[in-house]
């Protein structure tokens, strides 16, 4: 499930391997990957142009191609690869970005992402819809402001993209449970300490992750143990609850983080 550390490693897979190469032609596997463009009107604006320096903001992947922007969303289980040319296609390929020395595959198993092609910021905002500050480098007076008059769970505050980009289900429950929050409360309830708490959370897992490119399983995260049958906290060892919170699996533990 891609959130910021696995869209920063694709970043970083396309910067190394694709930043300034020719790009030959552009093979679209699945059309439905597209949104308002064609396969072939893609082709056209992309091929004989380089890549220039692609950058991230949240979940969303922005490939600089001559006066224009390739956007990238990887939905539940998209990935990119860099891949030498010619090899067979994975069965889940559904678009493949053929440069001098090698390809650029975009793969997603349930497409629920994007491909998109855009001229200007105007049609770039149009296209990732209104986004909050990227959740890496967030400073903690900036965090405490975002929270301000803000209703609803701290879970649904840390998820919602036109708040804070970049943190998806895996590491809002990671900084919960680093923070010793229940997801289930209100914001409004939750004073300038466990604010203060969430943020320096936020900051550990985001740095922690970029490393592995991924919400990494390391020995003291929840992330290793909250799919396990009978999984229990890893730092008290009492049984971890789950339920739907915003509209997604939380778990928790509810001795560290009781109401």
């Amino acid at each position: 499930m891609p959130e910021l550390p696995d869209v920063e490693g694709f970043r970083r897979v396309l910067a190394r391997s694709a930043k300034g190469r020719r790009i030959d032609a552009v093979e679209v596997v699945d059309p439905g990957m597209l949104r308002e463009t064609t396969p072939q009107a893609l082709g056209r604006a992309l091929k004989g142009k380089r890549f220039g320096e692609p950058r991230r903001h949240g979940k969303w992947l922005i490939a600089p191609v001559g006066d224009a922007e390739l956007l990238m969303h990887f939905g539940m289980t998209g990935a990119l690869e860099w891949r030498p040319r010619g090899e067979d296609l994975h069965r889940h390929d559904r678009v493949v970005i053929v440069c001098e020395g090698g390809e650029l595959h975009y793969r997603n198993m349930r497409k629920f992402g994007s491909v998109r092609l855009v001229r200007d910021e105007r049609e770039r905002r149009r296209a990732t819809g209104p986004l909050g500050p990227d959740a890496r480098g967030l400073g903690r007076t900036e965090f405490l402001e975002l929270l301000t008059g803000r209703r609803g769970s701290i879970k649904a505050a840390l998820m919602d993209q036109r708040l804070l980009a970049g943190v998806g289900n895996l590491m809002a429950d990671e900084i919960l449970w680093r923070a010793r929050v229940n997801p289930r409360t209100p914001v409004q309830r939750l004073g300038r300490t466990r604010r203060e708490r969430l943020h320096d959370a936020l900051g550990d897992v985001v740095r922690e992750s970029l490393p592995a490119g991924r919400v990494p399983h390391g020995e003291r995260w929840l992330t290793r143990v909250r799919d396990m049958p009978g999984a229990r906290c890893p730092r008290c060892g009492t049984s971890l609850r789950k339920a739907t919170v915003a509209g997604r699996t939380a778990c928790w533990c509810p001795r560290c983080q009781s109401r």
